[in-house]
Order: structure tokens, then sequence, then C-alpha cells
């Protein structure tokens, strides 16, 4: 059975411990992930294997799953999907490379192959690192993206953020995005653009959305970024819940406030459809 409110979810995320090992973790992000649908259907695009949630004719947004680059996959946010393609967004969740088998710039390879054999109307999207991945593909090829969604988006490893030392975010602490961190990217410099994307050139951005919570640890990466592309001159929104977790979207049949992050990210992708 899947959390039916707040209550029954920090009960379920409290009964899922990560472990401390590689494949514990993997299994531990499984389970607290829940139970998913089997709604969609998989196919190729630019070569790499992809999750196709909603229907063809809808509008299209690409979302890259979170987890740190290391955890998680399509299938860890099939009802996430599913919730968004009730409203009427068909979702394509890449199975881009993970770490430690594969780094930096492997899942951005991947991402720029998905978006370069696709139209040049979808819209881009992510959770946590999906939402890093999501960024820096829309810096890489810009112009080719009409809007991007980002919910928690994973944007500075500088030291800027001032919310990473946190305790109580349920999904998320400093160190273990540190640690795995630094099994994708172990050769990129912190204040790179790719590492820190509010240090690059955000200019020409599509319209971007931003959601995140307000307890969550990364919450800085979220204004952070925010800040640095509206003063670029993207058109920016954002909403910042309180309470919650990281990654809270992820049940959006247990907390209203993830239907209602989907629900305003559904609404952005419709209003930049042709």
């Amino acid at each position: 059975m899947r959390p039916h409110d707040e209550a029954s979810l920090r009960a379920h995320l409290d009964a899922c411990p990560m472990g401390n090992t590689l494949s514990k973790q993997r299994e531990g992000f499984i389970a607290r992930a829940g139970v998913q649908t089997s709604t969609g259907t998989w196919t190729k695009i630019g070569g790499i294997d992809t999750l196709r949630v909603g229907a063809a004719s809808a509008p299209a947004l690409v979302w890259f799953h979170g987890g740190g680059y290391v955890l998680g996959s399509p299938d860890t946010h099939r009802v996430m999907a599913a919730y968004l393609a009730s409203r009427g967004v068909q979702v394509l969740l890449p199975a881009y490379p993970c770490a430690p088998e594969c780094t930096w710039p492997a899942p951005l390879n991947a991402a720029l192959a998905v978006l370069d054999d696709l139209d040049s109307s979808v819209a881009l999207g992510g959770d946590s690192a999906g939402g890093h991945l999501a960024l820096n593909a829309a810096l890489a090829r810009p112009g080719r993206a009409r809007a991007l969604a980002l919910i928690s988006p994973n944007t500075d490893r500088t030291g800027s953020c001032l919310t990473r030392d946190r305790e109580g975010d349920a999904m998320n602490d400093g160190a273990t995005d540190a640690a795995l961190w630094a099994m994708v990217a172990p050769e990129l410099g912190d204040d790179d653009p790719q590492a820190s994307p509010h240090l690059a050139d955000l200019r020409g951005l599509p319209p971007l959305h931003v959601e995140a919570v307000g307890t969550e640890i990364l919450l800085d990466d979220t204004l952070i970024l925010t800040r640095a592309a509206a003063a670029a001159g993207v058109q920016v929104s954002a909403h910042i819940a309180p309470g919650l977790m990281h990654m809270h979207a992820l049940w959006p049949d247990a907390l209203p406030q993830g239907a209602e992050a989907l629900d305003r990210i559904a609404r952005h992708v419709h209003a930049a459809s042709p």
C-alpha cells in the first residue's frame, strides 16, 4: 500500500532506512518511493531507453528523475508521471546513466541525445539531481526547450547555500548529498557552471518554474537559482511550500501540496505549448 497522508508518509519513510552500502541505498530509495503504477510504455529516444506516460498527442515534458545521479530510475517516478499525465501532459522519463557506473558528463550526454531527437517545442523538467540535469541540458541547447520546470533542483556546490547543514529533512541530508556528488563528478570543480549552474550564463533560458519546500536542505539552491535567473532576464515563477520534505511531489496521492506542485507544473507546460 502507498501512504495516504503526511503522517503515514513520514512513518513509511522512517520504516525504509537507506543503509550504508550502495546496493542498500538503492533498495532504500525504491522502497521510499513506494509501490508504483504500471502506467507507461518503454521506447527509445536518441538511443536512450525512455518511459512514456500519457497521451502521445499531449504536450511533451522530458522529466529527469532525482536520486543524486546515483539512486532512482524512471520506475520510481511512475506515480508522479501518471499524475502529470492525468493533467494532460505527456511525460518522457529517460533512463540516463547513473554513477558510479557512469560519471559526468554521461548523464548530460544522454539528456542531450534525447533532446536532440525530439521536436524543439519540448518542455524540460526534473526533481533534485534531475532538475540539475534538466537545467544543464537547457543551457547546452539554447532555444530547444520551450519551458523549464524544476522541483528542488540541486544547483550549487560552492558553499553559498545556507540550508545544506539543516537537520530534519526526511529525504535528504548534506553529508549524503555530498557523498553522492563525489561519485558523480570527481573531476568537476565546484565553481564549474556545470556543477553549480546558477553561475552559468542563464540568459536565453525558457520560462522557468521552480517548486521547493521550506524545510529541505536544498531550499537555498532554489532561491539562489531563481534570483540569478530573474537577474538574467528569465521569466521566473516559484512556489515554496511550508514544511514537508525534499522530493515531496513523488507522493501526490498522499500530499495535497505535492499534487498542487504538479498541477502548477502542468499549467506551466500547457502555457508554453504552441
